[in-house]
């Protein structure tokens, strides 16, 4: 087993880094890949960039050059799911777009034209693994199995996010999800996302966001160890 861990922004790896015993750092595109172990368990950490196209290219990489069997994505994300509270843990049941949209030709929204699927399902032993994780190295936090739901956008209005949660059945919304399970679902890659709700996705996001993105993206990571070093 060989896994990539992925975060966009440095604040969601810098934690894992430090924890992991690095053999080799290569850059590739523009990306730093960090080769080595946590515990016993081969890893890739790296920082893909905020957007789906920097998260496509990064899982493309990692499977190509890398050779990882499975994908994690670690990161924070925007509530659509009115049970969940800021500081809480979603881990993917599955993942889709919610700003692909070509339903004139007759396609679902979010699906992408002639790959056949609008949604990604995640690997279910990873999913067992995350929730169990989230348990043991976070029991006072809730962490549960739901949708993410992936754009190029920042959600911050309650329309937009009313509009993705109604249409998408999504738990969270965030900027790299979906394209990190595409990526995985066309290369044949176990994935699972991990996601700390940092704020509501709604106008209430400029006052919550920048206070509980590194609490939340840290409180991942610690999450996100002690799933690899139990697996």
């Amino acid at each position: 087993m060989k896994i990539g861990i992925i975060g966009a922004m440095e604040v969601e790896i810098s934690t894992l880094r430090s924890k992991m015993e690095t053999e080799k750092e290569t850059s590739v595109a523009g990306m730093k890949f960090c080769e080595g172990k946590l515990g016993r368990t081969d890893v890739v950490i790296v920082r893909s960039g905020v957007g789906k196209v920097n998260a496509g290219i990064c899982v493309q990489i990692l499977n190509d050059l890398f050779h990882v069997t499975h994908i994690l994505n670690t990161g924070v994300a925007g509530s659509l799911n009115n049970d969940l509270n800021i500081g809480d843990i979603v881990v993917s049941r599955d993942a889709m777009y919610h700003d692909l949209d070509a339903t004139i030709f007759g396609y679902q929204p979010g699906e992408v034209p002639q790959l056949g699927t609008a949604v990604f399902p995640a690997d279910p032993e990873l999913q067992k693994a995350a929730l169990e994780a989230v348990k043991e190295a976070a029991p006072d936090v809730k962490g549960f199995s739901g949708r993410v739901v992936s754009g190029d956008q920042f959600i911050r209005t309650r329309d937009k996010k009313d509009w993705i949660r109604d249409t998408f059945h999504g738990d969270c919304t965030e900027m790299e999800g979906a394209a990190i399970a595409q990526a995985s679902y066309v290369n044949h890659l176990p994935y699972v996302i991990i996601r700390a709700i940092s704020d509501k996705a709604d106008e209430s996001v400029a006052e919550s966001y920048d206070k509980f993105e590194a609490k939340a993206a840290v409180h991942c990571a610690g999450i996100v160890e002690y799933m690899i070093r139990n697996l």
